[in-house]
């Protein structure tokens, strides 16, 4: 059953409440703290990105068209659509001898408002490249491009590509292939369903991979270090100014990846751990408050990384005169299992 993570409060008063669930795991899978059903089960979203990612690698994709540290954690994110996101992106895409249009992610407004209003001004429309997935379909081209395999329809279920990615990603989280739930995600590739201490025990060993207790064998442990490393080299590309992916692994030593519908995943490599992240009612401006606050209490805060992200910790609302009306802050507490 999940538990009340977060107030909303207006003036001294609780005017709302979102629950949800936590879980901290090691390598091996042993949940070590948690709140709420560390056992639910629900979509990863593009949390799952980073595990994605290693279809780029292990075929051997990443090598082969030259691609850099930052083109891949633009395949790791959900960017803002900024102007540097949509450069690695195209650039991906030339290496590859693809184009835009081979790109079936979609389009909308870029995240980043600054970059919308631009197009705006210069009377243009956004397109593919600009959609927050439009990195990880590049990605999924490269592959099908490298493999031979077809490329119009890269993105569907039954896609060499997507079984690829399911079955890597049941192998990283220690999860049956026939057990994870499949569905289309809203880029309108494949999007899986498994237990939150599943998702918190695939980030522990990608965090983690030359643990012995990960289980992976060195191509693998090469690829998911390649992977974690890009991400933290390029955080900027993971997601974009002033989002939480990029600020914490910006001031913090850990690896993060959001998804949709408020479910976040981060990854300690300093201690191997993976933590999962689910709000109930799929309202992400529950997820900062939550995310601060069990690395608070793993000790992963420094005081100046709570003071660069204090503002993802307790959001502040405003009325329109700009005023501060309330804030949104975590009651979380996290439960120590007994066999922590």
């Amino acid at each position: 059953m999940t538990g009340i993570l977060v107030e909303v409060r207006r003036g001294r008063f609780v005017e709302s409440v979102h629950r949800g669930s936590v879980v901290v795991v090691d390598t091996a899978g042993t949940v070590l703290w948690s709140a709420g059903d560390p056992e639910m089960h629900t979509f990863m979203r593009s949390s799952a990105k980073p595990i994605q990612a290693l279809a780029v690698v292990e075929t051997g994709a990443y090598e082969a068209f030259g691609l850099t540290e930052r083109e891949l954690a633009v395949m790791c994110g959900s960017h803002s659509g900024e102007p540097a996101h949509v450069e690695t992106v195209l650039g991906i895409l030339e290496k590859t001898g693809l184009s835009e249009a081979h790109l079936k992610c979609g389009t909308h407004r870029p995240v980043h408002r600054p970059s919308a209003d631009e197009l705006v001004r210069r009377g243009r429309q956004p397109t593919a490249v600009h959609c927050n997935c439009s990195g990880k379909h590049a990605g999924m081209l490269a592959v099908a491009r490298h493999m031979g395999w077809s490329l119009d329809d890269y993105w569907r279920e039954d896609h060499p590509v997507q079984r690829l990615c399911l079955e890597n990603l049941a192998e990283v989280a220690g999860y049956p292939a026939s057990g994870i739930g499949v569905a289309a995600d809203g880029c309108g590739a494949a999007v899986f369903a498994l237990p939150l201490r599943n998702m918190a025990l695939a980030f522990a060993r990608m965090a983690r991979p030359e643990d012995p207790c990960s289980g992976f064998p060195p191509e693998r442990a090469s690829a998911a270090s390649l992977v974690v490393r890009s991400m933290r080299a390029h955080p900027d590309m993971v997601a974009g100014t002033g989002r939480l992916c990029t600020a914490l692994m910006t001031h913090t030593a850990v690896f993060a990846k959001g998804g949709a519908e408020a479910v976040y995943c981060l990854g300690v490599p300093e201690r191997g751990l993976g933590v999962a992240v689910k709000i109930e009612d799929g309202n992400y401006r529950a997820v900062g408050p939550v995310v601060l606050r069990v690395l608070e209490e793993l000790g992963l805060l420094s005081p100046e990384a709570a003071r660069a992200l204090e503002g993802f910790a307790r959001p502040l609302m405003k009325n329109h005169r700009g005023e501060v009306t309330g804030a949104i802050e975590t009651v979380l507490r996290l439960r120590k299992e007994l066999t922590a």
